[in-house]
């Protein structure tokens, strides 16, 4: 009798595994990451360097993914004669960075939803995140933009904003502008 009860536990361990939490590798996430590419590289057509370094992926146990890269919103290129720009052109790239800030939010929004339905083996109750850092020139005014924006939600509210065609898409996503 007293070895009934270990085999029993036994063969319920076997047949009855544990379940762990869907676990997703690198191979998961660099398509993500490389999507993620080429929607920020392609925003505008007047800045070769958008995209600064490339799109990275973790994926953290009990959380979910989260995608990090850096972005310059507005480029300026300098020469030994002409090192930082004339007040005129710092107004014109300062209007063109406040613009081009809610262009940017859209496009991760976007990003957020289409992320979500091609990684499979994140959980529902899982999170994604984007979290896309502001490059800025030591000389420029940054004022009122931010230097890093975040988006948030769960997996099973962004396949929900995808089965609608983008409706609810604010009500899901938590947006943060630091």
């Amino acid at each position: 009798m007293k070895y009934i009860l270990p085999l029993f536990a036994f063969v319920a361990a076997v047949i009855c595994p544990a379940a762990d939490a869907p676990r997703v590798n690198r191979g998961s996430l660099r398509p993500v990451e490389m999507s993620l590419d080429n929607r920020i590289s392609r925003l505008w057509q007047d800045n070769a360097l958008t995209l600064v370094g490339q799109t990275r992926g973790v994926y953290l146990d009990g959380y979910g993914a989260v995608f990090s890269a850096e972005v310059n919103t507005v480029q300026f290129a300098t020469n030994p004669m002409h090192p930082t720009p004339s007040k005129d052109e710092l107004v014109l790239m300062k209007k063109k960075q406040i613009d081009r800030v809610p262009e940017l939010t859209t496009e991760l929004k976007k990003a957020l939803v289409d992320s979500a339905a091609s990684l499979d083996p994140l959980g529902p109750s899982d999170n994604v995140v984007i979290s896309v850092i502001l490059d800025h020139y030591s000389w420029e005014d940054k004022g009122s933009l931010p230097t890093q924006i975040t988006l948030q939600a769960q997996k099973s509210k962004l396949l929900d904003v995808k089965r609608n065609n983008g409706a609810g898409m604010d009500l899901a996503i938590k947006v943060v502008k630091e």
